[in-house]
């Protein structure tokens, strides 16, 4: 495995791992997501993610498919907070179509009018889904819990916002935010850092922008819970804000959401499942960018035990503050362990070092992670254990 980086004169970082195994992820991404938009304009990122599909200057939405598709590639994208990725896994022999395609459907999509309103009604269906699942719903309803508007609402949007954009309003914002100062390529494969630069060159485009920074993002400790018709479990989430990226306690929160609520060895579920049968899962996430950072504890229950288990878990959340050093370095060899495990996928290092270049300034530090997980000291796990406010969500039976 060998790293290289590179600024080009057009002001796109090209990030590159070689790897060699002959399979290849070509991943391109903007520094523009659901955190730049105001209340009016959020799902717009994404919406727009969806028309860069369907099609470009040159290609149509088969060709763009079809093209990947041939060579045994798979074709995909996500919208977060602070970016949106295109991006193709494919054999590392068919690099230059993976990139071709890849910069064509990134820089040079056409938003057809009569797609638009088409593909509105496909996000609107995927909104559906999302509230329709009860833990999808509460997995993104403590979001809102945690976050004043427009931060906390859904990355989707509303499909009121959905079915009110414009092909225009949606075509300049594309063009205002996708040029190549604004954006990483990031290739990890079978191929040559030179080959990546080259065809970087060949298919990006000469482009200036009109770039606007983040919205600003408010924190609160909301409660509330929702009753639903045709449901017997009880959803809940509980919500901390941890640090950001970059900052001091970062990745002691890894650490802590592993010991708390990853697996099958951690605290809640030993507790709250195993030793009480309360639970047929619970677990703690962390999602963390450049400017927010939160803990997520859910857990799925019978209604009259609701309160109860909220109260254990918020009880062993404190407990943490009695973490031994035995637990710490247990934990480490296991959040390294996993690390090491996600990084065989091509996609998910693709995607490591997109992110670590977003909200870190460093895209090297990606490789400094057992250095940075082995320094984390006691102080900082139970420095987070110390946190008192917190969010809540539930949605149970009406």
């Amino acid at each position: 495995m060998k790293f290289s980086k590179k600024v080009l004169d057009n002001g796109l970082m090209v990030l590159h791992e070689k790897r060699d195994v002959p399979v290849t992820t070509v991943m391109l991404a903007v520094k523009y997501g659901a955190a730049y938009e105001k209340g009016e304009e959020k799902g717009m990122a994404h919406f727009m993610e969806h028309l860069c599909f369907k099609g470009t200057e040159k290609r149509t939405v088969e060709e763009i498919a079809r093209e990947v598709e041939s060579v045994g590639g798979i074709l995909n994208a996500f919208t977060h907070e602070e970016v949106t990725a295109y991006h193709v896994k494919l054999p590392s022999k068919h690099l230059e179509i993976a990139m071709d395609v890849i910069f064509d459907v990134f820089f040079n999509a056409s938003f057809p009018e009569e797609e638009v309103e088409k593909e509105a009604n496909v996000v609107c269906e995927e909104i559906k889904m999302y509230r329709d699942n009860p833990h999808a719903h509460v997995m993104e309803k403590i979001k809102e819990m945690l976050y004043k508007k427009p931060f906390g609402e859904f990355v989707a949007g509303s499909e009121e916002n959905v079915r009110g954009f414009s092909r225009d309003k949606m075509l300049k914002k594309h063009r205002d935010f996708y040029v190549p100062a604004n954006s990483i390529l990031c290739v990890v494969g079978d191929n040559s850092f030179e080959d990546v630069v080259s065809f970087a060159e060949k298919f990006s485009v000469e482009r200036e922008g009109n770039l606007k920074g983040v919205e600003k993002i408010l924190e609160h400790d909301k409660k509330e819970k929702e009753g639903r018709e045709g449901i017997s479990q009880t959803n809940l989430a509980i919500g901390f804000h941890f640090p950001k990226s970059g900052e001091q306690g970062h990745y002691a929160s890894k650490l802590f959401a592993a010991i708390l609520g990853e697996g099958m060895s951690s605290k809640l579920f030993r507790e709250v499942r195993e030793k009480r049968g309360l639970v047929y899962s619970v677990q703690a996430n962390l999602d963390v960018g450049k400017n927010y950072g939160y803990m997520i504890i859910w857990a799925g229950t019978d209604p009259s035990k609701e309160e109860e288990v909220i109260k254990i878990c918020l009880e062993e959340f404190s407990k943490m503050v009695d973490v031994t050093e035995d637990e710490l370095s247990c934990v480490k060899v296991q959040v390294i362990g996993n690390y090491d495990v996600e990084r065989e996928g091509s996609d998910h290092a693709a995607v490591s070092l997109i992110m670590k270049e977003i909200t870190g300034g460093n895209a090297e530090d990606y490789y400094k992670f057992e250095e940075k997980i082995n320094s984390v000291s006691l102080e900082e796990i139970k420095k987070l254990a110390s946190k008192t406010k917190f969010a809540s969500f539930s949605l149970g039976p009406s």
